[in-house]
């Protein structure tokens, strides 16, 4: 989803004018009448109305229209953000007041990023939705100003919070407890990366992609596998597969694929080891072909685009349950 393109007029505090498709495509036809705000080449003769104050905006390029709908965007998203800040405030107050800051821990996190490339949304895996905020409070046990520079993620989140309790972890949990990375000491052993899959391929009201990759401290590897695998909330599939390979320490903004560069070939085959592992770690299935894979580093050919066997394994599988 991109700002430019798919935020509607209610998104935006826009009045929607009365009309079908001339004032803009329906968000999800058949389930919402909600309609998008127009991102036309040619704007002049767009008049967009505040709803809350009756301002009226017009425009002379289409620059000038995504760039008021991204402020508007922003400027409402800064508020709920404004909103959650006030009132975590008030928790933290509540807590100093009745005495029980040292026995508790507090852990402000958020869903997910707002997203950048374009895009907005939590479903992509690129660093500006994959990356997520967290801050803690416990004072018996965390030093003001620790910064924690370990991987963790938010499936780690429960078995933390188990852990300070004084309770174990279920064994159907993935997560493992960061409780001695907070207090300034990575655990041993520590697997310094996450994992990401995403699985609605082509979903009806986002229209994201089905992916999956792992992110060590430096790398981060990509496979657009682009099947919906016939499951409910899904559509299509058939797209051609991609990789995507991204040094975070050299191009932080993950603009430039370096998959394909024969300088990070052997980056390519390690990573791509840390997705197998981590997916057989936690039960997912592969549905990219390791062998062709490897097949063609030792060809010395990239892997881009081929065909999985493993994918039509995983497809055939989903039908048949």
């Amino acid at each position: 989803m991109r700002v430019a393109d798919d935020l509607t007029y209610f998104d935006l505090g826009l009045v929607r004018p009365q009309g079908g498709h001339e004032v803009g495509d329906l968000f999800y036809p058949g389930v919402s009448l909600e309609r998008k705000v127009p991102n036309t080449d040619n704007p002049v003769n767009l008049t967009l109305t505040d709803a809350g104050t009756g301002e009226l905006f017009r425009f002379e390029t289409q620059k000038q229209l995504a760039e008021l709908k991204f402020q508007r965007y922003m400027q409402r998203y800064l508020r709920v953000v404004q909103s959650v800040d006030d009132n975590v405030g008030r928790v933290l107050h509540w807590l100093d007041k009745a005495g029980l800051v040292n026995d508790t821990l507090v852990m402000y996190t958020s869903e997910c990023s707002p997203g950048d490339h374009g895009w907005f949304d939590k479903r992509f895996i690129y660093e500006d939705s994959f990356q997520m905020s967290l801050l803690a409070r416990y004072p018996q046990e965390i030093a003001p100003g620790t910064v924690v520079k370990d991987i963790v993620q938010n499936v780690d989140f429960a078995a933390t919070m188990l852990d300070v309790a004084g309770l174990p972890t279920p064994s159907y949990m993935q997560g493992k407890s960061f409780r001695k990375s907070l207090q300034g000491q990575t655990p041993e052993p520590w697997d310094q990366l996450a994992y990401h899959r995403y699985w609605m391929h082509r979903d009806a009201i986002h229209n994201a992609y089905a992916h999956c990759g792992v992110r060590d401290k430096r790398y981060k590897l990509i496979y657009w596998y682009n099947e919906g695998f016939n499951l409910t909330g899904t559509s299509g599939g058939g797209e051609e597969q991609q990789w995507e390979l991204f040094d975070t320490q050299e191009e932080p903004f993950e603009l430039f694929n370096v998959y394909n560069k024969a300088e990070y070939a052997n980056v390519r085959r390690t990573m791509t080891d840390k997705l197998e592992r981590k997916m057989l770690d936690i039960g997912d299935i592969w549905v990219h072909d390791a062998g062709a894979i490897r097949q063609s580093d030792k060809d010395g050919e990239g892997s881009s685009g081929l065909i999985s066997n493993r994918l039509k394994e995983a497809k055939r599988h989903a039908v048949n349950h």
